[in-house]
This record gives C-alpha cells, structure tokens and sequence, in this order.
C-alpha cells in the first residue's frame, strides 16, 4: 500500500484565512477546556453532594413549564435539554478529565426534561374545562367533601355534578350559608340545589393570587353560592368516612374549651380552622404565626416524635423484647403509624401528606442509623411531593415548608453552628443560654428565608415574627399540643377538665403574643408586587447558600443583594385596574390609595392595597379634591415626572351621548370602563375599556416608563387562561 509523505504545517503559518480560523477554533476549545476544568476543580474542592441538586434540577423543569407559554416552548425545552444530555453522553469518558462536570450535566438535563413532562402530564389529566360564563343552574349532585367554616357563617361543599346540556362529570364548589345547612348534607349524600356557579377567577391584578389555576389543578370547574334550599335525595351512613369524625372530634374539644383558644386547639387536634376568628387569624399572620394554624411540619413531627420517644422508653421496659429486637426499628414504626393516623385524621392536605412524608423518612434514617436531617432527605421529600404534585411548586405552600427546613438543615450542619453546640464541659445556665440564643438565631434565618416568599406571594413584610416565633413553637410543641393530646386520653375516663384548663391557659399566651406582636408600630408592612424574576434571583442565592458548603456558599448573598437593591428601586405602578374594569386604584396621590367605586368586596380592596404598597382605608374619588366626578365618569387630572396625564374613567352603565363621550375620550391620556367603547372613543394613549381587559386581565400601569403590565403575560397557553382572543 503506497504511501504519501505530506509535509507538515504549522497552525496559523500557511498565508489564507483558513488557516486564522483553524487558529481560532484551537483556542476557543482550549478556552472551553479551561471553563470546564475549573468547572470540574470546584466542584471537587466544594463538597457537591449530587441529591439535592437532582431535586433542584427537577424542580426547575417544573418551574420551566410554567414560565413559557405554549406547548411548542415546552417541546423546544424538552428537545434542547435532551441535546445537552446526549451531547455530554457522547464524550468518552477518558476523552477528557472531567467525570463530575460531565455526569452532572447528563443528571441535570435528564430531569429538567422529566420535570417539564411531568407536569404537563399532570396538568392534561387533572385539569378540567371551566364553564364558559356565569350561570343560575338547578342540579342535582354528590357531596365529595364538606368543610364547616362557622367563623365565616358557611358551610363549604365540594360537589360531583353532570352537565345539563353534555353531560359529563363536573366537579364545582359551592358556599352553604350556616342557616341554609340540613341534617344529612354530609360527605357522599345526594343532594337537590339551584346556584349561581361562576368560572374559577383569574388573578385579578398582575401578581395576584391565581384560583384559576388551583382550580384547574383540583379539578374544579366553577364555583359558587346557593340559592334557595336544598334537598337531600339520598343520606349516606357517615361511619365509613373521615370527614365525621374530623368534625365530631373538632366539636367535642370546642365543647371542653371555648372562646378562641378551643377553636385554636380544634385546628391543632382535627385540622379544623373553620371556627377561627378572623380576627385571630389576621393576628397570628401579622405576628408571623399563621405557620402554626395549619397543620404541617411542626405539628405532624411533633406527633411523631412523642409516639417514637414514648414507644422506644415502653418497650425498654420489656427486657425480653429488647433483647431480641432492635427498639428503634419498633419505635419508628409505631411514630410513622401516628404519623400517618394523624394526617389522615387531620383532611391529609397536600402540605399534611409531605410533611408526613418528611417525617417518615427521618425516621427510616434513624432506624438505619443514618443522619436524620440531612439535605438528601429534604431532597427525596420534595422529590417525592413533586413527582406527585408538581404544581405545589408554584404555592406558597411548598416554598415556605421546604425554605424553612432547608434554612434549619443548612444552619445546623454548618461548621460554626456544629462547634458552637457542640457538648462541653459547662454549667446548666450556659448550657441552655447557647441553646436559646441557637433558637433565635434560627428564628432569625427561617424568616429571612422566608421573607422574599412571603413578600413574592402576600405583599407584605413582618418584622418582629423571629421573636413571637422564639417563644410561640416551644409553647406550641412542648406544652400546648401535649396538653391537648393528654387531655383527648383523659377523656376517655372523664379526666379530662383539668389538662383542658391548662391547654386553654397556654393558647391564651398564644393569641397574647400574636396580638401584642401585630399591634406593635411597624409590624407588618406592605410592599408593592415583586415579580417574577426578582422572585428567582432570590431563590437562586437562596439555594446557593443552602446547598453548597464551606465559604463557598457565601456567594449566594451576592444575588440577594441584587434582588433586594432592585426590589427598592423598582417602580411602584401609578394606575391598578381589575380585569372587569369596574375597581381602579390610584397611587402617589397623597398617602392614601384612591380607588373609583367603594366596594363591599374586603377581595377586591385588598388586592388593591396589596399591589399598590399601601395600607388604611382607600378614599373615593368622588370625595377627593383633585378629581371631578358626575354619576357616569370620573375625569382626574395628575402630574408623574413633570408630565401631565389625564385619566377618564366610567362609574355606571348608562347610555352616553357618542359625540360627547368621543370628545372626552379625545382630552383624555387614558380611558377606562367596564363596557365595551365605540371605535370613536380614541384617547391619546390607552383605552383599556371591555374590549381590552377580556384579552389582557387585570392591568397595572406605570405612567413615568409610559408602560403597562398585564395577567395574560404571566399566562400563556395554559389550560386555566380564557383570555378571549383579537
């Protein structure tokens, strides 16, 4: 086989433009194997634990579906992460030195793509079409489930239902007043009714609370009120069900204590929050304890460390058994049994079943003689949850939960936290000094992990909530739910009086140190809409310090300190619209919101306030100054960044004159109604009249970058928007 002896050129010698770029190429791979071998020494040297960044990666192809709009974004998604993966897959191992980066990204890509599918999977099987427009119907359906709320007079029913007209199974949710409740009306009965049913309503404001897409994740497809009575067709026997004895169980501890520290102890006992105030209920959540009326971490681990420490010290007390069986394996069995009772016990909600499923595996790690919190077994918690419930991953629910256990996991595993408890030499005061300044310290990190969720999801801001927190969970925990369990054994013998008179001393405190913390100058205060990405720039710096260790994960204060200087500076909008046009709020006009009609609905001026940044009682424009009102519109003239706007808004449905309304509109910068204009109204630069809100939802307007924020914007092509289309 003949040979040719080629001659050799040097990269870059020859004289033509090839050459260059052969150059070129050299260097930018020898630039990209300098990023990748960096890449691959840190995470060496950084301690990547690869558990929890699966569940991040997870997590972040579900938060990917939500973010883009259309099913061919998510296809694209899907496609490029699944590139990325095969790309990675196909370098040979020992092509290059980098097995961690490498095996990395394959993990990344590949569950960013489950991710994705599995949410979008999810939503096709549990979402269901809502009803097109508000309707009067008289039905006949069954009780799936039943909540009495009598703080707020209701009884609140979740109903299986056919369509009149199609025929196919519909699942509505419907408010009872308390005195329109039969004997009978209870889970599995089949009852006669006529309601109004109304679709599952889209935030009203950018930013907002969406029940759209809860709705369509829980498979409602309207909701409503009754009207008239209703009739029971057929009873069901209630022995079978939970829901009776969820609520017999909340009645008899109301009956053994009452005034607000029985409906407190009912919520703890059954998971029962109807009976509470709403008075007491806005303390504790201006106090920062709200954490502590729905049943969740601390309340399901503190029922299953009682009945794991209680059964591991009874069972010791059988010499042959422990012997012969190793006590942590019983006693974990016998806390994950309570574990499980308890949820079921207390309506096994969404943040009930993963709190339980936390708790259980801290307990398989303690039979096993692993760590008990550890961030793998966070991780395999929110996996778990989310492999069954995606969509929680957009609650506030999930957010708080897990940033609070990743907050405490992260705190105590850290090296400083580690040899400042560690077991010394000492006496008793310093012991428990160090212990109680750990606990505020704790405090102190859960609410600023909390502080951006709380801010993203409730517009608002609590100050003194580490503090109420430091004294309210032991008391909770220790003394309070204790108490009441004793009291709920006692009763079995009628013993029970005088640990109920104990219980209810205790949750006095309680409601004590929730009202004297939220009455307190400076308590709560309200913020303006965050938004999205601010949201994620937080979470980014957020797991950064959680997840990685060493002085490494100090870098995560950097996206903080971005987000918070951006969040100061970002501009609080100037005009809030609702997506019916009928409730307009206006900020910057001195230091109370002023808002076009004084609505009866506490929903619609709250969201008001809340996006608006502002607390107190909004002012009508009709009795503010600067605006000149007749019973059909509204005209106010204001100044933003040294330039003139002039707003028209209508207050009433009446017939107008065309010319008269055309020429207002033509004086007019920006044009608001609640009814669809003619063409001929043309204001200088928005008409954001029923034409425009049916397409874009709720509106806020920023008038010194002369640009306006919409909910379709935030909506997409998923299956909970009907925004009508051009």
């Amino acid at each position: 086989m003949a040979t040719t002896n080629a001659p050799i050129v040097p990269i870059g010698d020859g004289p033509d433009s090839g050459d260059a770029a052969v150059q070129r190429t050299w260097r930018s791979k020898a630039a990209m194997s300098s990023i990748a071998t960096v890449l691959e020494g840190f995470l060496g040297r950084s301690g990547f634990d690869r558990g929890p960044w699966l569940a991040v990666a997870f997590a972040l192809g579900i938060g990917t579906w939500f973010i883009l709009d259309e099913p061919w974004q998510w296809m694209a998604a899907i496609g490029a992460v699944l590139l990325v993966a095969i790309a990675a897959a196909s370098v040979r191992p020992d092509a290059q030195n980098w097995p961690e980066l490498r095996r990395a990204a394959i993990a990344v890509c590949l569950l960013v793509a489950f991710g994705i599918a599995t949410v979008w999977t999810r939503s096709e099987i549990v979402g269901v079409e809502p009803i097109p427009y508000p309707q009067v119907e008289r039905f006949e359906a069954r009780i799936l489930e039943r909540e009495e709320q009598p703080a707020r007079d209701r009884v609140r029913l979740v109903l299986a239902m056919r369509d009149a007209e199609s025929g196919a199974a519909r699942k509505v949710r419907v408010n009872v007043p308390m005195d329109a409740d039969v004997v009978g009306a209870s889970e599995g009965a089949v009852i006669r009714l006529r309601t109004r049913l109304m679709p599952p309503a889209p935030p009203m404001l950018p930013g907002g609370y969406d029940f759209a897409r809860t709705a369509w994740f829980d498979g409602l497809a309207a909701s409503g009120s009754l009207i008239g009575e209703i009739e029971v067709i057929q009873a069901n026997d209630d022995r079978a069900r939970l829901g009776p004895l969820q609520r017999s169980l909340a009645a008899h501890v109301r009956s053994n204590l009452g005034g607000s520290p029985g409906t407190i102890a009912a919520a703890f006992a059954s998971g029962d929050r109807g009976a509470i105030l709403e008075a007491d209920e806005e303390a504790m959540r201006d106090a920062g304890l709200t954490h502590l009326l729905s049943i969740s971490g601390l309340h399901v681990s503190a029922v299953i460390a009682a009945a794991y420490v209680l059964a591991l010290k009874l069972l010791a007390l059988w010499p042959w058994l422990a012997l012969r069986v190793r006590l942590p394996i019983m006693a974990a069995g016998v806390g994950a049994l309570a574990g499980i009772g308890y949820t079921l016990l207390t309506g096994a909600e969404v943040p009930t079943v993963r709190s339980c499923i936390g708790a259980v595996l801290v307990l398989i790690a303690l039979a096993l003689g692993r760590e008990a919190l550890s961030m793998r077994m966070v991780a395999a918690a929110a996996f778990f949850v989310l492999l069954l419930w995606p969509e929680s991953l957009v609650g506030p629910s999930f957010q708080m939960s897990f940033s609070a256990v990743l907050s405490i996991v992260a705190l105590h595993n850290s090296a400083p936290v580690k040899a400042f408890l560690a077991p010394r030499e000492e006496r008793w005061l310093s012991k428990y000094g160090r212990r109680t300044f750990m606990l505020l310290i704790t405090g102190l990190v859960i609410e600023l992990a909390l502080m951006p969720i709380v801010l993203f999801h409730f517009h608002r801001a609590g100050v003194y909530g580490a503090f109420a927190n430091v004294i309210a969970i032991p008391l909770v925990t220790f003394i309070s739910m204790p108490l009441i369990a004793v009291a709920l054994f006692l009763d079995t013998i009628g013993l029970g009086a005088p640990a109920w008179w104990l219980a209810g001393k205790s949750l006095e405190i309680l409601l004590g140190i929730a009202h004297w913390t939220a009455n307190q100058p400076g308590a709560v205060k309200l913020m303006p809409e965050m938004g999205g990405g601010l949201f994620a720039i937080y979470l980014i710096g957020g797991l950064w310090m959680a997840l990685w260790q060493g002085r490494v994960r100090l870098l995560g204060l950097v996206p903080w300190a971005i987000a918070t200087g951006l969040f100061l500076i970002k501009p609080v909008p100037d005009v809030l619209i609702s997506s019916d046009g009928r409730h307009v709020g206006i900020v910057g006009e001195g230091d109370r919101l002023l808002v076009l009609r004084e609505s009866r609905s506490d929903y619609a001026k709250d969201n008001l306030l809340e996006m608006a940044g502002m607390d107190g009682e909004p002012v009508a424009l009709v009795d503010w100054p600067g605006a000149s009102c007749s019973s059909d519109f509204c005209v106010l003239n204001m100044q933003r960044d040294g330039k003139a706007w002039s707003l028209l808004m209508s207050r009433s449905r009446e017939l107008v004159s065309e010319r008269e309304l055309a020429a207002a509109c033509e004086r007019a910068d920006i044009v608001i109604a609640d009814r669809y204009l003619p063409h001929s109204c043309s204001p200088r630069w928005l008409k954001a009249d029923r034409r425009l809100l049916d397409r874009t939802g709720g509106l806020t307007i920023d008038l010194k970058n002369e640009r306006f924020t919409t909910v379709a914007g935030g909506q997409g092509e998923h299956g909970w928007w009907r925004g009508k289309s051009e």
